[in-house]
């Protein structure tokens, strides 16, 4: 038997297509001409609800508590650390923040000095600026993430005011991007830049001033272990902390009682990390202080014996 012809099944299909009814309803119509390519669709705009007050007062809640996440989490993990409470089941903050939140000390650090720098925005004028483009629906413009205010935490903070509030111009009355963030801080890096002179392995007295995030660390001694641009890393008894070159001053120690104090402190450190009992912490924290390049005897003798008690 001989196969229809191509041209015979393209008839067919075309006049099954034909037979077949429009479907109209009452949110779309559609008008099809000789060419259904061409077929047009005309559909019915949906009307969307505004918000209610009580709903606009939710996403209001909300976004605020979006935009706080990362100082809650900073705010938090300060009071881990000051308070220790990780005692009873790691040895070291560092620790700590690695099995029980998945990330290193030095992010633990950064959220710490970001929550630092959130809170210092808030408290010294930034929501009382004048300019009224500076606010949204009445509200200060603050950071939302930490890295928006990462740059800012070597600054003193009324620089971070004049960067932050110098920023969201830039921004368009908007919150900035951490690049535009660190842009601002550039600017003033060059107008107060300092040389850094201190060395690795230096021997340097904190100096708290009006910097709110070295509380507690006042008259302390710390090892710089690496010399930064504006700053410097210097290592304590308790952890490192970057800290700003207008923060250190130098005990100006000889060479041998530099490493004599590097020793004492990484000795400090092991028993302080231990998790002996408070009274106990309170003597490391006093050696912490020192303002010699040395320990007495008795000193040696306290902290040799508390060495020889943690290592068994």
């Amino acid at each position: 038997m001989p196969k229809p012809s191509s041209r015979l099944k393209k008839a067919t299909s075309a006049a099954e297509i034909n037979s077949k009814p429009l479907s109209n309803s009452a949110n779309e119509a559609i008008s099809v001409e000789e060419n259904p390519a061409l077929a047009t669709i005309n559909v019915t705009a949906v009307e969307v609800p505004e918000l209610t007050e009580e709903e606009q007062r939710d996403r209001l809640h909300l976004e605020r508590r979006v935009e706080r996440a990362f100082f809650e989490a900073g705010k938090a993990l300060t009071e881990l650390r000051d308070r220790r409470l990780y005692r009873s089941t790691h040895k070291t903050f560092e620790d700590y923040c690695r099995d029980r939140f998945g990330h290193s000390r030095q992010q633990s650090n950064y959220l710490i000095a970001a929550a630092g720098v959130y809170e210092n925005l808030t408290t010294i004028g930034c929501q009382n600026v004048a300019n009224e483009n500076l606010t949204t629906n009445g509200s200060q413009i603050l950071p939302t993430s930490e890295r928006q205010v990462r740059p800012m935490t070597k600054l003193e903070p009324q620089e971070q005011q004049e960067v932050w509030l110098r920023a969201v111009e830039l921004a368009g009355g908007k919150v900035p991007t951490g690049r535009i963030v660190k842009d601002a801080v550039q600017r003033i890096m060059e107008r107060t830049k300092v040389p850094n002179t201190y060395q690795i392995g230096e021997v340097c007295q904190i100096l708290v001033k009006d910097n709110s995030e070295l509380r507690g660390k006042g008259g302390c001694w710390g090892i710089v272990s690496q010399a930064n641009e504006f700053s410097c890393t210097v290592r304590m008894w308790d952890g490192e902390y970057a800290i700003g070159l207008q923060h250190l001053k130098s005990f100006n120690y000889l060479p041998a009682e530099c490493e004599q104090m590097r020793v004492i402190g990484d000795r400090i450190s092991r028993v302080y990390s231990s998790g002996l009992e408070e009274s106990v912490q309170k003597f490391l924290e006093s050696l912490g202080k020192l303002r010699r390049a040395y320990l007495t005897a008795l000193e040696e003798k306290v902290l040799s014996l508390l060495e020889l008690e943690t290592s068994s």
